[in-house]
C-alpha cells in the first residue's frame, strides 16, 4: 500500500520514524483490543525486523521500537494480519479511544463498540477527514467503571442517562471529567463527529490543528451555533461524569458476564519484548477470549477468564515479568523512552524509573510518578499527580500536580537525583501536613 506522506513527527504503520534507537512504528488497534493471531504477528515483526522492543503507548496503542532498513517486510505483515487502515491515507486519524472494557464492563451504561467501529469506517473513508492532524482525537466513553477520563480529546461523548433516556453528553477540546457543552441522543452520536469535524476543518486555518487552537479564537457558543444547524443539540446542567478508582487496570475485576473477569496486568514501564508477548497471546487463547486489550495506562487487559482460572493466570502473568498486583510500585510508574533511544532524552528515564520504584517499595509507598526526559511529555498524555522533568543524567526537577499550574504543575524542588526524591517523597507521604 503506498501512501504519500505528508509532514508529521507522528509515527504510523506506514510511516516509520527514525529515533535514536532505530525507527519507530506504532500500530493504532481499533478501541484498544488486538485478536491473538494479530499480537503473535506484532511479536514477530518485532523480533524479525526490529531490536524485539515493543511498547504499550498512552493512546491504547503499539509501538515496535529499533526497526531497521528492511521495514517494507514488516509493514506488509501487519497488513495482512489486519493491523493496518482500509486506505492508506486514513491511518493517520484512527484516532478514536474507548475504555479498554467497552462492551463488558459492568458499570457501563452502552456498549460503545458498534458506534466506534462506524465512527472509524468514515475516518478512513471520507477523505476529507485525511486532512486532520496525526494528533486530532475523539473519545467515546460508554459509562464505563474502567476508564481514562484525564487525556484530553478535540471531542469526547460520554453516555449518561436523562429524563429516564440514554444520551450523549460530549465537550470540545477537553474530559469528560469537565463540564459538557451539551448532549445529543444517542441515534445522533455518528452525525454529531460527523458535524464537529467538518465544521472544524472549514473554521480551521492549516496552524490550527487542534480544537483548542481553534477555540482560542473563535467562540465556543459560536461554534455550538453552527454545530446546531447540523445537528440537534440539547442543553445539560449539572451532570458530572463518576470516576471510578484507578486502579481497575490492574489485577481481576469482575465483567459484566457471570463468573468471568477481565485481568489487567503491567509490562513494566510500559514495555514488553516477543516472549512475553507470545505469553500472554497464549494465556488469552487457553484461558481468555482469545483477544488482548491494550488501555491508556500503558497496560493490557486479559478478558473473559473463568473466576476459579484467575490466580493461576495472574501467576503466569507475573511469571513472564508483567505487574498484576496494585501494590506493586513499578506497576505505577511511568516513563519516556529517555536518553538510551531518543536524541532529546536528558536522562535515562527507562533505568531511573526501576531505581526510583525499588526505593519506593522498600518505602512502602505506590505513587503514581512520571519521568519525563525532556518538556514534550511523551509518555503521559495527561498530567500525573507526580512528575519528575529530567535535566541532566540521573537528576530531575520535581512537580507536584497543581490546577492552578500550567503543565507539569507547582515546581517543588529542582535537580535532584533518584535517591533524593525517594526520600523526600517518602517524608512528604509521612508529613501529617499531607494526610
Amino acid at each position: 500500500m503506498s501512501l504519500a506522506l505528508r509532514p508529521s513527527a507522528c509515527p504510523g504503520l506506514l510511516r516509520i520514524v527514525q529515533a535514536l534507537d532505530g525507527g519507530i512504528c506504532r500500530i493504532k488497534l481499533n478501541g484498544g483490543s488486538i485478536s491473538a493471531a494479530q499480537a503473535e504477528a506484532v511479536a514477530s515483526a518485532a523480533e524479525r525486523f526490529a531490536g524485539g522492543v515493543i511498547e504499550a503507548t498512552n493512546r491504547a496503542n503499539l509501538q515496535i521500537r529499533g526497526i531497521g532498513s528492511e521495514h517494507g517486510a514488516m509493514i506488509d505483515g501487519l497488513m495482512a494480519a489486519g493491523l493496518g487502515p482500509s486506505t492508506a491515507a486514513g491511518d493517520d486519524v484512527r484516532n478514536l479511544m474507548l475504555s479498554p472494557s467497552a462492551g463488558i464492563d459492568r458499570q457501563m451504561l452502552f456498549d460503545t463498540r458498534p458506534l466506534a467501529e462506524q465512527i472509524l469506517v468514515t475516518l478512513q473513508s471520507h477523505e476529507r477527514f485525511h486532512d486532520l492532524s496525526a494528533k486530532f482525537a475523539v473519545q467515546l466513553d460508554g459509562g464505563e467503571g474502567l476508564a481514562m477520563l484525564e487525556h484530553p480529546h478535540d471531542l469526547w461523548l460520554s453516555a449518561t442517562e436523562r429524563d429516564g433516556e440514554l444520551v450523549f453528553a460530549f465537550g470540545l477540546a477537553g474530559c469528560p471529567v469537565d463540564s459538557p457543552v451539551g448532549t445529543v441522543s444517542l441515534a445522533q452520536g455518528h452525525p454529531l463527529v460527523v458535524a464537529v469535524l467538518e465544521l472544524f476543518l472549514e473554521l480551521a486555518r492549516p496552524d490550527q490543528t487542534r480544537m483548542r487552537h481553534l477555540l482560542a479564537e473563535c467562540s465556543l457558543d459560536g461554534f455550538l451555533a453552527r454545530l446546531a444547524e447540523r445537528v440537534p443539540l440539547m442543553p445539560i446542567t449539572g451532570w458530572q461524569r463518576k470516576v471510578s478508582p484507578s486502579v481497575l487496570h490492574i489485577g481481576a475485576h469482575p465483567q459484566g458476564e457471570a463468573e468471568r473477569v477481565y485481568i489487567g496486568a503491567v509490562p513494566p514501564l510500559g514495555r514488553l519484548n516477543p516472549t512475553m508477548l507470545r505469553g500472554v497471546v497464549q494465556l488469552a487463547r487457553d484461558q481468555g477470549d482469545g483477544s488482548l486489550r491494550f488501555t491508556p495506562w500503558q497496560s493490557l487487559l486479559l478478558p473473559g477468564v473463568h473466576v476459579v482460572d484467575a490466580p493461576q493466570v495472574i501467576h503466569n502473568l507475573e511469571q513472564l515479568g508483567l505487574r498484576c498486583s496494585a501494590d506493586d510500585a513499578l506497576a505505577h510508574l511511568i516513563a519516556c523512552t529517555g536518553s538510551t533511544g531518543c536524541g532529546k532524552g536528558l536522562a535515562d528515564t527507562k533505568g531511573d524509573a526501576r531505581q526510583l520504584a525499588a526505593l519506593l517499595q522498600r518505602h512502602g509507598q505506590t505513587l503514581n510518578v512520571h519521568l519525563s526526559g525532556c518538556q514534550r511529555s511523551c509518555a503521559a498524555a495527561h498530567i500525573a499527580p507526580i512528575t519528575l522533568l529530567a535535566v541532566s543524567p540521573g537528576h530531575y526537577d520535581l512537580y507536584f500536580r497543581d490546577a492552578a499550574q500550567p503543565g507539569f504543575g507547582a515546581l517543588h524542588a529542582r535537580n535532584l537525583t533518584i535517591e533524593a526524591v525517594a526520600a523526600l517523597l517518602d517524608a512528604r507521604s509521612r508529613s501529617p501536613l499531607d494526610a
